[in-house]
């Protein structure tokens, strides 16, 4: 078992307890920050960490992160990744688009939505946009608006 401050970024873990005060504990499971719960670190910015929960986005500080002990979780030993690292040819299924408002409306209308496989097709040279395969049709993106889509990476043959 470790905390999330030692957790890697985009493994999921599973909450195994949490050890704060109660009224911080209070505040966690309002949040849906529940032991059982599973966990994605998405991104570290100084103190503090963007957390991936049940397909919502939580900001927690490195204080808080200390206090939530986790392990890997075992049924889901997958790697999630934002689409914009993913390489030519590699493929993933979509977890979660982060986009807000009218981005968010106009790439799941484009037919990123949970579930759906992608592959990476092309790459400008200096990688933006990112030519995508899905649904049996290709999709250019910009870089941009690759990074808000959370894709579960496929393991290569």
């Amino acid at each position: 078992m470790e905390t999330l401050t030692q957790a890697k970024q985009n493994l999921v873990y599973q909450i195994e307890k949490i050890q704060a005060a109660d009224s911080t504990k209070l505040h966690l499971q309002n949040l849906g920050v529940v032991a059982g719960s599973r966990v994605v670190v998405i991104n570290r910015t100084g103190n503090n960490a963007i957390l991936l929960l049940k397909n919502n986005r939580i900001a927690v500080s490195r204080e808080i992160l200390s206090q939530i002990w986790v392990k890997k979780s075992e049924t889901t030993a997958e790697s999630w990744t934002s689409l914009d690292h993913l390489s030519v040819g590699q493929s993933g299924t979509v977890v979660a688009i982060h986009g807000q408002g009218a981005v968010r409306r106009r790439l799941m209308d484009m037919g990123l939505t949970k579930n759906v496989r992608v592959t990476i097709r092309k790459l400008a040279p200096l990688g933006d946009p990112i030519e995508l395969t899905l649904r049996g049709y290709e999709l250019t993106l910009r870089k941009s608006e690759a990074a808000l889509i959370l894709v579960q990476k496929e393991e290569e043959a």
